[in-house]
């Protein structure tokens, strides 16, 4: 049986597992599906059509679900969809989607959000995704899996960083980042492989040993960049880790990609 806090608040209409915990002054709304071993600290906060998966652990203060902080926004919210095993820390917010087609803004599983993290409407999140304090995503914004945003760091509405990717802290980002690589300043710009990262995700040598080739052919060598792009394509074309690379930059002509050429003074 749920272990329900006498001061919580939980709507008819809610679902909650047997074994969820929630604390002192939460406040669940009709339509939230919470599943099991979820634990809720207190003043919580999570409304509209919002899934919470099982595993969480929420710290007071966090809201979850709320609608998408647009202006222009008059449909109802399509929804927030929070994978399994997340750890959501103090004054986190993550608001629902603004898809007509009821797409839900999208967490991933086994993600770490520490405190006041803003994840905005429509914005897609994936597994094992650390995002530090204060750390901000605008509306759209996709994080692949294994993403760091260090503290204090905003992605514009938009942005793909891809995955394995590092956002150092007190960064903006206003333009694409690429798998493996990290990314920092004002505007962002690459300083190099994520290569502590890949280690801890084991990651073999011979792979980025690869990787750091592709890099410095693309991003460090001389040539126009569409022709040192199809030539990496060519050259590694039976690396699965250098194609990753390779596809995410030619995935979408539309979006600028950082590099590490500096575009503003620092």
């Amino acid at each position: 049986m749920s272990r329900i806090h006498p001061t919580a608040v939980v709507a008819a209409g809610a679902r909650i597992a047997d074994d969820v915990e929630i604390g002192p002054y939460c406040c669940i709304g009709p339509e939230v599906e919470i599943e099991a071993g979820s634990v809720l600290h207190a003043h919580v906060v999570i409304d509209g059509r919002t899934r919470v998966g099982a595993g969480a652990q929420i710290h007071p203060f966090a809201s979850l679900g709320q609608p998408p902080q647009y202006a222009g926004f008059k449909r109802r919210p399509s929804g927030l969809e929070i994978g399994r095993n997340n750890i959501i820390r103090e004054y986190v917010t993550m608001n629902g989607g603004t898809s007509a087609e009821g797409v839900a803004t999208t967490i991933g599983d086994n993600g770490y959000f520490m405190t006041s993290v803003h994840v905005a409407h429509d914005c897609r999140v994936g597994n094992g995704v650390v995002m530090a304090n204060a750390a901000t995503l605008g509306g759209h914004v996709t994080l692949g899996d294994f993403v760091v945003v260090g503290g204090l760091s905003a992605v514009h509405q938009f942005c793909r960083v891809g995955k394995h990717a590092m956002v150092g802290g007190c960064t903006a980002v206003n333009k694409d980042v690429v798998p493996f690589a990290m990314a920092a300043g004002n505007r962002a710009r690459l300083r190099g492989l994520n290569v502590v990262g890949m280690r801890r995700r084991n990651f073999s040598r011979a792979d980025i040993q690869a990787l750091r080739n592709a890099y410095r052919e693309i991003f460090l060598g001389p040539g126009a960049f569409a022709e040192k792009l199809d030539a990496v394509a060519q050259s590694y074309r039976d690396n699965a880790v250098v194609m990753d690379l390779v596809t995410f930059i030619t995935a979408d002509a539309t979006r600028p990609i950082c590099t590490v050429t500096a575009d503003t003074d620092e």
